[in-house]
C-alpha cells in the first residue's frame, strides 16, 4: 500500500515539474515577444497558460484523491498540503505570462531591447525553476536562495522604474508605450514573489514551519 502512494507521490512531482517548465517556457515566450514584436509567440504564451491551468486541475484532483483515498502521516500531509499552496502561485504565475503577452498584441511594435526587462525574466525564470528544484530534491538550502534571490529581482524593477519614468520625461509622447513597459516589469516582479511563495512552501513541507504563520503568531502575541 505504501509502494503504491509513493509512486503517487512520484507522479505528482513529475507533473508539478511539468507545470513549473510550462511557466518558464510562458515566461521567456512572453518576454521574447515583447523584446522582438512577435504576436504569434505572444499568442503561444497565451496558450500555454491554458495548458498551466488545466495542470493545476490535474494536480488540485491527484492532491485531493492521496488524501481521501490513503491515509498520509503528518509529513506526507505537510507535502500535499505545501502542493496544493504551491500550484496556485505557478498558476498565477502563468497568468502573469500571459499577462505580458496580452500587452504585446497592444503594443504597435518591439519595444525595443530593454535590459532591465531582459534581466528580470531571466532571474525570475531562475526562480522559479530553483523552487521548482528545491522542492524535488528536499533542498532546504536552495529554498531559502530563492527567497533571498528576490531581493535581485525587486532591485531591478526599481532600476527598470527608474530608467522608464526618466524616458517618460525625455519623450512625453512616448508615455503610453513606456508606460505598458513599466506595467511589464511589474509583472515580471510578482512573477518573483510567487517564486518566493514557492519556496517558503518548500520550506513548510521539510521544516514544518511558514514565514506567514510565524507573522501571524507574532502579531497574536503582540
Amino acid at each position: 500500500m505504501r509502494n503504491r502512494f509513493d509512486n503517487q507521490l512520484a507522479e505528482m512531482n513529475n507533473e508539478l515539474i511539468s507545470m513549473g517548465a510550462l511557466c518558464e517556457n510562458a515566461i521567456a515566450s512572453a518576454v521574447k515577444a515583447l523584446l522582438e514584436g512577435d504576436i504569434k509567440l505572444a499568442a503561444a504564451a497565451i496558450r500555454i497558460d491554458q495548458e498551466i491551468d488545466r495542470k493545476e486541475r490535474e494536480i488540485e484532483s491527484m492532491c485531493l484523491k492521496l488524501l481521501l483515498q490513503q491515509q498520509p502521516v503528518a509529513s506526507d500531509l505537510r507535502l500535499i498540503s505545501s502542493v496544493l499552496k504551491m500550484i496556485t502561485d505557478i498558476e498565477r504565475i502563468g497568468d502573469q505570462a500571459s499577462d505580458i503577452a496580452e500587452i504585446v498584441t497592444y503594443l504597435s511594435g518591439a519595444c525595443g531591447h530593454n535590459t532591465h526587462i531582459d534581466q528580470m525574466a531571466q532571474a525570475t525564470i531562475k526562480m522559479v525553476t530553483d523552487s521548482l528544484d528545491a522542492f524535488v530534491r528536499r533542498d532546504l538550502t536552495l529554498a531559502w536562495s530563492v527567497i533571498e534571490y528576490d531581493d535581485v529581482v525587486d532591485h531591478l524593477f526599481d532600476e527598470c522604474k527608474s530608467d522608464l519614468i526618466a524616458e517618460i520625461a525625455q519623450n512625453p509622447e512616448d508615455g503610453e508605450r513606456v508606460l505598458d513597459v513599466l506595467m511589464i516589469a511589474k509583472y515580471l516582479e510578482r512573477i518573483g514573489d510567487h517564486a518566493t511563495n514557492i519556496a517558503e512552501w518548500v520550506e513548510f513541507s521539510i521544516t514544518g514551519s511558514h514565514k506567514s504563520a510565524m507573522h501571524g503568531a507574532e502579531a497574536a502575541a503582540r
